[in-house]
């Protein structure tokens, strides 16, 4: 799907005109910064469909009863914790809650985990005790290169859990282990806003189906 097939009116790639001359080191830096993270938050277009069928998946499986557990590290867990936390509270009006877990805010967990077994098992021994067969594993790397991602995905596959990923660039190992993947590219910092503004895609796709789907 292209951009002007959404509507929005426009072939091109939206961009922000260069600093002026005169403009001083810090307003040049956030100038720069905003003209590299549009062009990737724009290629999300090209994603619509893949994100559409997430959510009417990720819907029908809380709706049926399952959970979500999503996990990543640094400001990909904050993500993670921004999408679980729409699940459980609200992301437009008011609906029922829907159990969603964010494996890295269990500090107790992680930090038990990690001194006993290591820091590479923090979310892939919680997936083993959350996750049943039918449940849904989201995980946010920027690279999709994270130890305890790999290990969580394994553990996704092995309690016949779905798995998804949302990545920076491909190839990448996250991306080969889970089961289905969206992969931005762009530089980090980008791909991190980019990733924020595909969960807000993602809880607005899955809105209606959640609202009929009664109390869990």
């Amino acid at each position: 799907m292209t951009i002007e097939q959404t509507g929005i009116g426009t072939t091109e790639t939206p961009t922000v005109d260069a600093p002026p001359s005169d403009a001083s080191t810090s307003t040049r830096a956030v100038l720069e910064h905003i003209a590299a993270s549009v062009p990737v938050i724009a290629s999300l277009v090209d994603h619509s469909d893949h994100i559409a069928a997430w959510a009417d998946d990720i819907a029908a499986r809380l709706v049926a009863g399952r959970r979500l557990l999503a996990a990543g590290n640094g400001g990909s867990a904050a993500e993670a914790q921004h999408l679980t936390s729409e699940l459980t509270g609200r992301f437009d009006g008011d609906r029922p809650a829907y159990s969603a877990i964010s494996l890295h805010a269990e500090t107790s967990a992680v930090t038990a985990i990690g001194n006993d077994y290591g820091f590479e098992q923090v979310f892939a021994r919680q997936v083993r005790a959350h996750a049943r067969a039918g449940d849904v594993v989201v995980l946010l790397s920027t690279s999709g290169k994270s130890p305890n991602l790999l290990a969580a995905a394994a553990a996704a596959r092995d309690a016949g859990a779905r798995s998804i990923a949302m990545t920076g660039a491909l190839p990448n190992p996250l991306a080969s282990a889970v089961d289905d993947v969206i992969a931005i590219d762009g530089p980090s910092a980008n791909v991190q806003e980019a990733q924020l503004v595909l969960v807000h895609a993602l809880c607005r796709a899955m809105e209606p189906a959640l609202r009929r789907g009664g109390t869990r």
